[in-house]
């Protein structure tokens, strides 16, 4: 019978004795990666039991290198491997309980695995690692090794027996500094050793390049030919109008690069222009060259005074002051001509003012636009006509007059464009 509770009931009860501790055993703690086996054995005082293994407190999966004896008491790990490296338990299970070993620790000695140099700042090309004459350069490894490597570097095979970590520095490299590199990397455990070699070329720091034209002075529909001048040899140049790469419509570029060839140059062609060079990873830009281009005059126009609008005849009173302005595009700025038909007087400069007009001002004033530099000159005309608002002149006879002084002006306007000489000044 079992123990009665306190209403006097008696209850059946189940016994459960404890599970002893298994005790975990490994044939030898270090193994060296593929080169070794090792077994796991794992012992428990209890019978009927089953056996788990667990590896770093989770269950081991088991796959073809992990095998288990008849009972699972032995655990094998043929040609062991770096992931097996961490703790293992063996556990005794029973139906309802289950005890575990203290862990034991298994160390998997590997490496080194290939190496490669690298090298920073360096631009690798082909064979070689190109760096900038004055830089600063580190050699470095990645390495997969345990226990940590030894290093060796060499430079034409020869040792540098301050360098044994797995990255120096070179500083302010030099030409002295180019040629072969070789990293020597052993593991004393393994008695593995692998090594790697990088050819390393100096490149002279790159000079800032110049913008050579024949002229800055230019007239517009020009050909002009811009070289970029540059002690590099063998360096990559590109050219930049405004910040944008060129060539664009009307420009074409020499072999590598070196000249600019622009057709008919345009007035807003003045740049600025750059080129750049370029060498490896490393590029310096030229100065900024700016282009003078000279065209006009086009679109000569007489204003009155400070009035906006282009005028063709004008209506004046007698004794009145008339301001007159004549404008045109041009580069350089223009030099202004006025006469008066029928007239031997003339003016010069933009503006032509008359203080008090009379009855001789009346007619077809002249302005013609000179530029010194294209040659080229431009015309246009105005009629004034002067009225005194005393005079019993009839609407009708003033507008007869003023169609026949403007269809001189039309005949005149058609002869306006002419080239520049030297006789136009006198």
């Amino acid at each position: 019978m079992g123990p009665a509770d306190s209403r006097g009931h008696h209850w059946a009860g189940i016994l459960f004795s404890e599970l002893a501790k298994p005790t975990i055993s490994v044939s030898q703690g270090t193994a060296i990666e593929y080169n070794e086996m090792v077994n796991f054995y794992c012992d428990s005082k209890d019978v009927n039991i089953n056996i788990h293994w667990v590896f770093n407190h989770h269950p081991l999966e088991l796959d073809e290198r992990k095998q288990l004896s008849l009972y699972g008491k032995k655990l094998t790990i043929l040609k062991v491997q770096r992931e097996d490296s961490g703790n293992y338990q063996c556990q005794a299970r029973d139906a309802s309980l289950i005890e575990s070993s203290d862990p034991t620790s298994l160390i998997v000695y590997y490496g080194p695995d290939p190496i490669k140099i690298k090298l920073e700042p360096g631009v690798p090309s082909g064979e070689e690692v190109g760096v900038i004459e004055g830089s600063n350069v580190t050699f470095w490894v990645e390495i997969q090794s345990h226990p940590s490597p030894d290093y060796a570097w060499f430079f034409h095979n020869d040792s540098i027996p301050s360098f044994t970590t797995r990255n120096f520095t070179i500083h302010a490299v030099s030409k002295e500094h180019e040629g072969m590199y070789r990293c020597l990397v052993s593991n004393r455990i393994t008695g593995l050793s692998v090594q790697d070699t990088l050819k390393v070329r100096v490149l002279e720091r790159l000079a800032k390049p110049h913008i050579v034209s024949p002229s800055v002075n230019l007239l517009e529909n020009d050909t002009v030919l811009l070289t970029c001048q540059t002690t590099q040899e063998g360096a990559q140049v590109q050219w930049l109008l405004r910040g944008q790469l060129l060539p664009s419509k009307d420009m074409e570029l020499s072999a590598y690069n070196k000249t600019l060839v622009i057709h008919r140059l345009w007035r807003n062609d003045t740049g600025p222009y750059h080129c750049e060079v370029w060498n490896w990873n490393s590029w310096i830009r030229s100065e900024p060259l700016w282009l003078t281009i000279n065209y006009g005059p086009h679109g000569v126009n007489i204003t009155r005074g400070s009035e906006y609008g282009v005028v063709s005849n004008i209506k004046a009173e007698l004794n009145s002051i008339l301001t007159l302005q004549c404008q045109a595009e041009s580069q350089p700025v223009a030099e202004y001509h006025w006469t008066l038909a029928h007239s031997t007087s003339a003016h010069m400069g933009g503006m032509l003012t008359i203080a008090a007009l009379s009855w001789e001002h009346q007619g077809i004033y002249n302005c013609t636009a000179l530029n010194s530099l294209t040659r080229l000159a431009r015309s246009t005309s105005v009629l004034v006509t002067v009225v005194d608002p005393q005079s019993s002149l009839s609407a009708g006879a003033i507008a007869g007059t003023v169609i026949g002084i403007l269809a001189v002006i039309a005949l005149s306007a058609g002869l306006g464009y002419f080239h520049y000489i030297k006789n136009v000044r006198r």
